[in-house]
């Protein structure tokens, strides 16, 4: 149909049409007339649709109010009276994505369907939650997904317990998030910025039922809602449905949610703050530093886009001058660089860590004097020309992973938008970039550097330093100020607290009425294709090395990854594979040095990266292939330039160059301090598998095991520097070798051909000679471990392997996986311990697995683990539940991959000798699953539970608390 401007459709204007030839989309963009709802939808042939609706949800104060929200407005609504509804979604619909997220300045709520049904039911449940919530009556809500005092008897003590003060008291352990908390602070001290829109554990607390409701009231109306909507769809039926269902039934209104800006400074201002760490941990090297920029506003596109470029250009890349700087200064052990966008006024960030307060000085200094020698002196023009090839090149692929695309335009949109621009202006990318280029052949990014860093008096430094046992007297005066609270309360008092207690209770353990069940939709299993997806994979050979070629269309991009077997390497050399990985690429070859070869891999491809993987047979643990995997990606026009420093990186690496190696050494080891307690959940899984798991074991080189290894190289490095380049020069000589070599290339046909051509010369630098295969001997571990950090909440993990167990692998433990993880493992460690989650996972070699995350409990944890068996021989759903578990299982199944995804899953398929046929048994099974089946697997899980093999990484107060259940308790930070 041909569409008018200025007409009206089901209630709404259209304003604006415009073809986006960036993203191959057509935009409207619509405004609703009764409601004042504000609609943007992008019509293009993608079948992975998205809707979301956002709110502007400025704080005003850090008691987390918009991201407590957000959780709460999903536990019920008006057609939908479930506990959460936004669980049953996730247990039984066939969505892409799912999600709801808090940013600083809005709330967003988005999903996504490839299936037009399921799309459907999907907005309607979070429409429904959105603007009809059962909030109003039920203020258990609060007390579940906020906080609550909670006491269950008159002599118990009085503890915080909720879902968002156990994800903040979790976010804000690790340094990271605190830095950005408090810059954020420091920047922007009059706006909404300057407070926790996630919450701070210390504020939460003061939240009262009266201020969550009106917040809920002076926002969530679709006169302050973006309603977005992206993909192949009839929209004028999606029109209809929003006008109907739901925008007509209200009235425009004012509402001032309007982000306000920040005025400039008129000088510097500069904050120290302090993190937790240890109590016996050393404070040395420690400390955060950052300069911090407000640049300009987001609604300025190109400055937006030239602003993330300069900071890449700056502090990311190799060849980042500023970084190289800062290190070579001795300022600290890592440099790195963030530039936010999602706000009002973006944010410029140069942060240094591994360091100490006295280097301040030194910091401020060196960053003047590099960034001022840049604008006098000019920046490399093949430095720039790398980072904005980069830039396009990503821009251009619009590959993010599982983030459906229409998502991530979805947050671009909102970068203008949200700020009373046209959602348009970021989608239209080349016209920045166009102007960006003028760089080439003129001074712009060093203007840039003059105006917003150099000149601008809108900047904070902000220091982190660390202090030991920090976190341990907070929880003692938390605990202390509780006592003195019950103190205070009368008897009736304290009754009614115990009341409130378990009535809470009594609703999380309430299970939802049949009706209630009934109301969210339903597809039925004729709603689910019968056969299982095909990856397309033809095997071939070039020089007598094996090739994967998938044949997919990708917009004239080629997927090459190399894929190197490393059991050759010897046991005592293993940690030094993954330590490999984060060296090749970032050193020096015979042809280019480090910096030279940044720029050429950024010229002429969209990235070379370097990753560690060990692949189980499909049907156990014990046989296992560990490969060292190069990913790269080019235009097929650069295929040639592509091999050529493929070659070289792999070929003339030189590991002659202690300096640059012990920077790449401090990097390494000062990101692992700061990330590592984020990581808690997978390397607690990871831990726990290696006590019984060969695979594992293997794995567990890269993992705790690995910074264990990289800060003994750091401590030790003055002296070991030749054995380590030693060292990495033989494991590259033994995994780099012909017969070692798979290779996997995701493109379309006339791609193949010229990889073939291009690619003719590469294999000659590899030698042909193979190795022994070296047994890495598996020895059980110690077991039953607890790594203790500054941090205030756990990952609790426990598993086993049934198959070693006697058992076999069945479809129906995908669904058990489903069910667990949405229904029984959700109440107990998230809806009532408290935690942000509970994951179970059964995997076809035989690893099971129960984790949590962000966890306030450990010992109540292990028991809800041990009780699963329990659960699942009385497992009582009829047959309709059953399917919407069996739904749930396949949409994760059938997970939207875009072609780079399809091609490593094909080759990981080939590696692990999955074949179709193994997937469509397992299809068949899900599909076939019935309730006794479930019940069946209660003696499974039972045995795998009594092999007691647990881990757990977590606050040192709670480890010490529980010492009698662990063999060893050590710190994990070095």
């Amino acid at each position: 149909m041909e569409w008018k401007k200025g007409n009206i459709y089901h209630g709404f204007r259209l304003e604006a049409e415009k073809q986006i030839e960036d993203i191959r989309s057509l935009a409207k963009i619509f405004y609703h007339e009764q409601s004042g709802a504000r609609l943007f939808f992008l019509e293009n042939d993608d079948d992975n649709k998205v809707f979301s609706i956002t709110f502007r949800t400025p704080p005003a104060d850090s008691t987390g109010l918009p991201h407590i929200m957000e959780h709460s407005v999903l536990c019920g609504s008006r057609k939908f009276p479930l506990r959460e509804p936004f669980v049953e979604l996730a247990k039984g619909s066939l969505n892409t994505y799912l999600n709801a997220m808090t940013y600083p300045d809005k709330t967003m709520y988005p999903i996504a369907s490839r299936n037009p049904k399921d799309f459907r039911n999907l907005m309607d449940v979070y429409l429904d939650a959105v603007f009809y919530p059962n909030l109003y009556d039920c203020p258990e809500t609060l007390m579940q997904e906020g906080w609550h005092y909670e006491l269950e008897d008159p002599q118990g003590e009085i503890t915080y317990k909720g879902v968002v003060y156990n994800e903040m008291k979790g976010a804000l352990s690790a340094p990271d998030a605190i830095l950005e908390s408090h810059t954020l602070a420091a920047l922007y001290p009059d706006t909404a910025y300057g407070f926790e829109s996630g919450g701070d554990p210390e504020v939460i607390p003061q939240l009262t039922q009266a201020q969550f409701i009106q917040f809920h009231r002076q926002y969530y109306h679709p006169a302050n809602a973006y309603i977005y909507l992206y993909g192949d769809m009839d929209l004028l039926e999606q029109l209809q449905f929003l006008d109907e269902s739901y925008l007509r039934h209200f009235n425009k209104t004012q509402i001032d949610s309007t982000i306000k800006l920040q005025p400039a400074f008129s000088r510097k201002v500069e904050k120290v703050f302090e993190y937790s760490i240890g109590m016996n941990e050393q404070a040395a090297d420690k400390t955060f530093m950052s300069m911090n920029f407000v640049v300009g506003q987001t609604k300025d596109a190109e400055l937006a886009l030239a602003g993330e470029i300069l900071e890449y250009l700056l502090l990311e890349t190799p060849a980042a001058p500023l970084k190289k700087a800062l290190l070579e200064a001795g300022v600290g052990k890592d440099v790195k660089g963030s530039f936010v966008r999602c706000m009002l006024q973006p944010l410029f960030s140069i942060i240094v860590s591994g360091t100490n307060e006295s280097e301040k000085e030194k910091f401020v200094r060196t960053v003047d004097r590099e960034l001022k020698r840049l604008v006098a002196e000019g920046i490399d023009k093949k430095l720039i020309e790398a980072c904005i090839n980069l830039f396009e090149f990503r821009l251009r692929e619009a590959n993010y992973g599982i983030r459906p695309k229409g998502l991530v335009y979805n947050a671009m949109c909102l970068d203008s938008w949200l700020y009373d621009e046209s959602p348009v202006l970021h989608l239209e990318y080349m016209s920045s970039l166009e102007k960006i280029k003028r760089a080439l052949t003129t001074d712009y990014f060093e203007q840039l550097i003059q105006r917003y860093l150099l000149d601008n008096n809108h900047q904070a430094l902000v220091i982190l330093r660390p202090q030991p046992g920090m976190a341990a007297a907070k929880d003692q005066a938390v605990r202390e100020e509780l006592a003195r609270y019950k103190a205070s309360l009368s008897p009736a008092a304290i009754d009614e607290l115990i009341a409130n207690t378990a009535r809470l209770k009594l609703r999380q353990q309430t299970p939802d009425s049949p009706a209630a069940l009934a109301s969210i939709p339903l597809l039925t299993l004729k709603d689910i294709e019968p056969r299982a997806a095909a990856l397309p994979l033809n095997e071939k050979k070039e020089q007598e090395i094996p090739v994967l070629f998938h044949s997919l269309p990708t917009n004239g991009i080629a997927y090459v990854n190399l894929y190197f077997d490393t059991r050759h390497v010897p046991a005592q050399y293993l940690s030094y594979v993954y330590l490999l990985a984060e060296m090749l690429g970032k050193i020096s070859t015979e042809k280019y040095d480090y910096t030279e070869l940044s720029n050429e891999v950024n010229i002429h491809t969209g990235g070379i990266t370097n990753e560690v993987a060990v692949y189980t047979e499909k049907d156990n643990t014990e046989t296992y292939y560990p490969k060292f995997i190069i990913k790269s990606k080019a235009f097929v026009t650069k295929l040639p330039e592509l091999a050529g420093l493929l070659k070289q990186i792999i070929a003339h690496s030189r590991f002659d160059q202690a300096k640059r190696i012990g920077e790449l050494v401090q990097e390494v080891k000062s990101r692992w301090d700061a990330n590592l307690f984020s990581r808690g959940r997978v390397l607690a899984v990871n831990r726990v598998l290696s006590y019984f798991s060969a695979s594992a074991q293997y794995s567990e080189n890269g993992m705790l095991a690995f910074y264990d290894f990289i800060a003994g190289l750091e401590r030790d490095y003055a002296t070991g520097a030749a054995e380590i380049m030693e060292n990495l020069a033989k494991v590259t000589q033994a995994i780099f070798t012909r017969s070692n070599l798979l290779v996997s290339v995701t493109a379309d046909e006339a791609a193949y051909a010229a990889f073939q051509r291009d690619f003719s010369g590469f294999y000659s630098c590899l030698p042909a000679s193979q190795g022994q295969d070296e047994s890495c001997p598996f020895e059980p571990a110690r077991g039953n471990e607890g790594f203790m950090t500054a941090g205030k909440v756990q990952y609790v993990v426990k598993a086993a392997n049934f198959r070693r167990l006697g058992y076999s692998y069945h479809g129906c433990l995908k669904v058990a996986e489903t069910i667990l993880s949405y229904d029984y493992l959700w109440t107990r460690v998230r809806v009532q311990g408290g935690a942000y989650g509970g994951f179970a996972g059964f995997e076809s070699n035989g690893n099971l697995v129960f984790s949590s995350y962000r966890d306030p409990n450990l010992k109540e944890t292990l028991t809800a683990y041990d009780e699963t068996a329990d659960y699942l021989r009385q497992f009582p759903a009829d047959e309709r539940e059953l399917t919407k578990y069996i739904i749930g299982t396949i949409s994760r199944l059938d997970a939207a991959l875009a072609a780079a995804q399809k091609g490593e899953q094909a080759a990981i398929r080939y590696i692990r000798h999955i074949s179709r046929a193994d997937l469509q048994r397992e299809r068949d099974e899900i599909l076939a699953t019935r309730r006794d089946d479930i019940r069946q697997l209660a003696g499974l899980v039972e045995a795998a539970m009594k092999q007691d093999y647990f881990c757990v990484l977590g606050s040192e107060q709670k480890l010490r608390e529980n010492a009698g259940l662990f063999k060893q308790i050590r710190n994990v930070l070095k």
